[in-house]
């Protein structure tokens, strides 16, 4: 790997790493406030929501500036919700300028492996950004516990400055500043990485139409390219599969957390251990699939998208830990396998076809609406009376379900457009395309 690949994943690690512990300290802003309990659900889709509704713009904006000043950019977006939270802010408003960072920051991150690696290391890129993501998952969740602890909240907050009233009188207060340090921290690699020489794409910019009319101009091009990625015949099949795999995964930890409480009679705190063994189990199928996979077998792996759906509706039978955390480890596994190369397959052909950082913000507009949808119809079933057990089969039907479809979908492709598909397998085995 090149030089520059180390100091990403560095700025990756660090961002992420205060991404989940800010969302650690924001739920006990809110619990600490005496907030209602559906405050807390909201900040999962709050975080969301400018993935979606600022997919148009943080692509093309991506691509416009060399991807480490996005990045950097966007750290410090990220600073500033951080903050507004210390400063009086509503924690809900404050999360989702956070995630307006997020959204600005995951195009750079991801569209610049495409940049400075050939497509025979996409995969392995793949394999330690997830890796490495699904750590810092892990290690940010156990961090925000320490830091809103009381032990070591306690100390931070005996700190005194003289004649400087800091306003950090209670616990979360006291993480977000640290927490604060950690995304500065990440903003210093950012600054560190190099340039990869790809030529810049302007946002198209006209004074006297004025900055509305601007960003509306990038309307057409945003859908322009998801209509393209929709229409590739491997492009379409990895997107699908991303998509609906995130969606899943997204709306995975509630599900954990449900079923854990009913099955295994867990209180919170001890539930949300187990969404970290399906993390563990997810980072042991990408170190794997990155070791044995190539971007022209991706779509192999699809069936593993059917038997996660299936696995989701076992949980059901499980009421025994000494089961289920080899069970979830499974479930993460077959995750972690199937999201790895067909990550890189996506962005290989977004590269292609785009631009990264476009298709990046294509990928992130499908994903996250899926999150939001399948987050809806999961809530719905709850809503509807039916038992967690009931919502948890009706979920894994419907991920196993249209992973089938998927799966049906490359089958028909393959059999009406065999040269056409094979000619896109040929550019994914050669760097001389990418």
């Amino acid at each position: 790997m090149k030089r520059g690949f180390y100091t990403i994943m560095s700025a990756q690690f660090f961002s992420s790493l205060a991404d989940q512990a800010l969302f650690v300290a924001a739920v006990e802003l809110l619990r600490s406030a005496g907030a209602a309990e559906w405050q807390r659900a909201a900040l999962v889709p709050i975080f969301a929501v400018f993935y979606v509704a600022l997919a148009p713009l943080v692509g093309a904006f991506a691509d416009a500036l060399p991807k480490g000043r996005v990045m950097f950019i966007s750290n410090a977006i990220k600073v500033a919700g951080c903050l507004m939270m210390l400063f009086g802010s509503h924690p809900l408003l404050s999360y989702a300028v956070v995630g307006l960072g997020a959204a600005a920051y995951s195009p750079a991150k991801y569209g610049i492996l495409t940049e400075l690696l050939p497509a025979s290391q996409l995969v392995k890129a793949n394999g330690w950004i997830e890796g490495l993501t699904i750590a810092s998952i892990i290690l940010g969740i156990v961090l925000g516990g320490i830091l809103v602890g009381h032990p070591v909240s306690s100390r931070l907050l005996s700190f005194d400055f003289p004649l400087v009233n800091t306003g950090v009188d209670t616990a979360p207060e006291s993480a977000i500043t640290v927490l604060i340090s950690v995304y500065m921290l990440a903003a210093w690699f950012n600054t560190r990485i190099p340039h990869t020489g790809v030529e810049m794409r302007p946002l198209r910019a006209n004074r006297e139409h004025g900055m509305v009319r601007n960003l509306l101009a990038l309307l057409p091009d945003f859908w322009h390219c998801n209509a393209r990625l929709w229409r590739d015949k491997l492009g379409q099949i990895s997107l699908a599969t991303t998509t609906l795999f995130w969606g899943a995964g997204g709306n995975l930890k509630y599900i954990v957390l449900a079923w854990a409480a009913l099955a295994l009679d867990y209180n919170t705190a001890q539930a949300s251990s187990l969404t970290g063994v399906v993390a563990i189990g997810t980072a042991i199928g990408a170190v794997v699939a990155s070791v044995r996979m190539r971007l022209d077998m991706a779509t192999g792996v699809i069936p593993m998208g059917i038997g996660m759906g299936l696995l989701v509706i076992g949980m059901n039978f499980i009421d025994n830990v000494w089961v289920a955390v080899p069970f979830l480890i499974l479930l993460g596994g077959l995750g972690g396998f199937l999201v790895v190369p067909m990550n890189a397959l996506l962005q290989h052909r977004g590269h292609n076809l785009m631009g990264a950082g476009r298709s990046i913000a294509v990928q992130n507009f499908n994903e996250q609406a899926c999150i939001l949808l399948l987050g809806a119809f999961y809530s719905a079933c709850t809503g509807l009376g039916l038992s967690a057990y009931t919502a948890i089969s009706a979920f894994g039907i419907v991920v196993a379900g249209f992973m089938w479809i998927i799966r049906r979908w490359h089958q028909t492709n393959l059999r009406k457009y065999p040269e056409e598909v094979e000619h896109l397998l040929a550019i994914a085995r050669s760097d001389k395309h990418h």
